[in-house]
């Protein structure tokens, strides 16, 4: 297997608001954007052709990745201009396939462990997840017997098993033979299957995860934060306390007292503290400012943001370019959302979009979601959604 697809065209509107200016394989976990774990896993498993199906805000994935060689790759892109569905998008790249082929989702966490034995599969091929305390019918659940496929639905009112569509396949240049004027994988497998074509089912232990809402974004950082290997490339002033894995970027300063516990992510260019306390599983990303005595806890600090003094966020999403005065309350709880397709138990702080300007002591209760672009007046408790552009006064 020397060749892969990554589908990377959608949008992703259930998380709105990160998602307005960029498609949700470009949002940053950890430091890297999804697509780019996505391409390492392939990298470090000997794929190294790699076409991108494109769509959405598609200049940010080209700004980005280029045609790969600072990932020792090669990528070649095909765009999908009206995002229909997977079978849609795979059909756009025929052309470009030279045999068989590995086909794979840029939004979602893969680790080169979760693909290592996947790769030698022979087509035609599906890769399977265990779903154990959580409902697999959100997902495709995939039946199956003697190692083969017998089935798969898409979201079923009613789970046959707790196997499901992980949305990586290895495929023969037959698959395009079924999929036709099809838009979605699940009817083009079961296409497959009616023309009696074997098509192995092979199960992941690694890692796989999803991102469908913006809380997501939160669970994937703590898993890729827990394996993170320490370094320190900044300057750190007297009485700075770090326990567990930190890492900082190059000419990052902590200054004098603040108190760190891992594993934490500090990018490049930072300015942090005095007296600034940062607890597990936050990452905060290049030319971001944090002022004295403020807390932040188990949260995404993307670039460019400036935080003002006594500030405490937990839980939290803040986009980048953002600028946030002094006293500003972000707390976290437990608390139940409606978004689209159901209710959500969820234990939250913000999500806050990108260009926002916050004034004093502003509170954000659990759970809003603040739109970009959005100006806050000073001394403000708000909850619930905020429009792009919102002006509250």
């Amino acid at each position: 297997m020397k060749q892969a697809v990554i589908l990377a065209a959608g949008e992703g509107q259930r998380l709105r608001p990160f998602t307005a200016s960029k498609s949700k394989v470009m949002l940053s976990i950890a430091g890297k954007p999804l697509l780019e774990y996505v391409i390492e896993s392939l990298a470090q498993n000997g794929i190294r052709d790699i076409i991108l199906v494109v769509g959405y805000k598609r200049e940010r994935i080209f700004d980005y990745l280029g045609q790969g060689g600072r990932f020792g790759v090669q990528i070649s892109y095909v765009q999908q201009p009206n995002q229909l569905g997977t079978a849609h998008a795979l059909r756009q790249v025929k052309d470009k396939i030279k045999g068989d082929f590995l086909v794979l989702n840029g939004d979602q966490l893969i680790k080169p462990s979760t693909i290592r034995e996947f790769v030698k599969q022979p087509p035609q091929a599906v890769m399977v997840k265990a779903i154990n305390g959580e409902d697999p019918s959100r997902y495709g659940v995939v039946t199956s017997s003697g190692g083969l496929l017998t089935s798969i639905e898409e979201k079923p009112s009613i789970a046959k098993s707790n196997f499901i569509n992980t949305g990586i396949y290895s495929f023969s240049r037959a698959v395009f033979d079924y999929i036709g004027e099809h838009l979605d994988m699940p009817v083009v497998l079961q296409s497959m299957l009616k023309d009696g074509l074997d098509i192995h089912v092979a199960e992941s232990q690694g890692a796989w995860l999803d991102i469908v809402y913006p809380w997501d974004m939160l669970k994937l950082n703590a898993v890729v934060s827990a394996e993170l290997k320490p370094g320190v490339a900044g300057t750190i002033e007297s009485g700075v306390v770090m326990k567990g894995p930190v890492r900082i970027g190059k000419n990052t300063v902590i200054r004098s007292n603040s108190y760190i516990v891992g594993p934490v992510i500090i990018g490049e260019g930072c300015d942090i503290g005095p007296s600034v306390c940062i607890y597990p599983s936050t990452s905060i990303a290049d030319n971001v400012t944090v002022a004295p005595f403020s807390q932040i806890k188990n949260s995404l600090i993307y670039s460019g943001n400036s935080i003002g003094v006594a500030s405490v966020i937990e839980d939290s999403v803040i986009d980048r370019g953002c600028v946030i005065c002094g006293q500003f309350s972000a707390p976290s709880a437990e608390i139940e959302t409606r978004i689209n397709d159901g209710l959500h138990k969820i234990k939250v702080g913000t999500m806050m979009g990108e260009g926002c300007t916050v004034g004093n002591a502003v509170v954000l209760q659990s759970g809003t979601v603040v739109g970009n672009s959005t100006r806050i007046a000073p001394l403000r408790t708000l909850s619930g959604n905020i429009p792009d552009g919102s002006l509250v006064v």
